[in-house]
């Protein structure tokens, strides 16, 4: 059976977006509702810089229509602080701080590796281990957040699994092995375009493929032209084929991101997506 297909930008509050994407005079408080006009999903990065509110989390999920999405970045304090090591607490904290006030429309986990970690299996086994792969799991893990989550909401309204997905920069993840301890694992590969300057790896490694491309030619920089979105529309397809399909779009420093999505979003209509 075919899967999803959900394509958006990565964030959505954005300067240089307003006047231009935005209309002139729109409220901030309505982007996401009118992005979410054209799109039917976004990637939630303000979690991998801070805990967010869980009201944030509240008002994300009325502003957007019942069928939305949202992709959750993964705390960085997990990611580059703690280099994944002794995360419990962190990971607690985090899904206590409101993601779970997303309800349905939770959709994949991304968590963003730093350069300066390589390919260690063990150590991404033990992390893979204890992350939450349901939302009943993620209530549980929640209610061992500490004081550092001022709003803690440690119920699961919905229960639904939960999609993980992991991003590398580092060195040593070119390897059949890396492939095949994610698909041990459940955790899907992100595909990511980044200029040239991370390795862009591919492969099908759970029933997700989450796609971010950062820029064609430069990092956050600049648009993808029409034969460019043209391909990625066909690897759209193709991996749909098999997996559900997140593509995010994190070329936003020239305001070419939202414009990049809907574009995407016609190409894979035009295939029949």
């Amino acid at each position: 059976m075919a899967g999803s297909v959900r394509i958006g930008t990565s964030g959505w509050a954005y300067r240089s977006w307003r006047g231009d994407f935005y209309p002139r005079g729109l409220r901030q408080r309505d982007e996401l509702a009118y992005i979410a006009q054209h799109m039917n999903s976004v990637e939630l990065n303000g979690s991998f810089y801070s805990l967010q509110r869980a009201s944030s989390y509240r008002s994300w999920c009325a502003q957007t229509p019942d069928d939305f999405v949202f992709a959750v970045k993964g705390s960085r304090y997990v990611t580059h602080l703690k280099r994944l090591r002794d995360v419990d607490q962190a990971l607690a904290n985090l899904f206590a701080s409101g993601v779970l006030e997303l309800r349905h429309k939770l959709g994949p986990v991304l968590w963003q590796l730093p350069e300066r970690i390589g390919f260690d299996p063990a150590l991404l086994s033990d992390f893979f281990a204890i992350l939450p792969r349901t939302t009943g799991e993620a209530a549980t893990l929640a209610s061992k957040h500490d004081a550092r989550v001022k709003e803690p909401v440690v119920e699961a309204y919905v229960d639904q699994p939960i999609a993980h997905v992991l991003e590398v920069r580092g060195a040593g993840f070119g390897s059949e092995a890396f492939l095949e301890l994610l698909r041990e694992h459940g955790i899907g590969l992100v595909v990511a375009d980044s200029a040239g300057r991370w390795p862009m790896l591919d492969g099908v490694t759970s029933d997700v493929v989450y796609v971010r491309l950062h820029g064609e030619h430069v990092l956050y920089h600049g648009g993808y032209d029409a034969d460019s979105l043209a391909r990625w529309a066909d690897r759209v397809v193709e991996w749909s084929r098999r997996a559900d399909v997140h593509v995010y779009f994190d070329n936003d420093a020239d305001g070419r991101a939202p414009y990049d999505a809907v574009a995407l979003i016609e190409e894979v209509g035009r295939r029949g997506r």
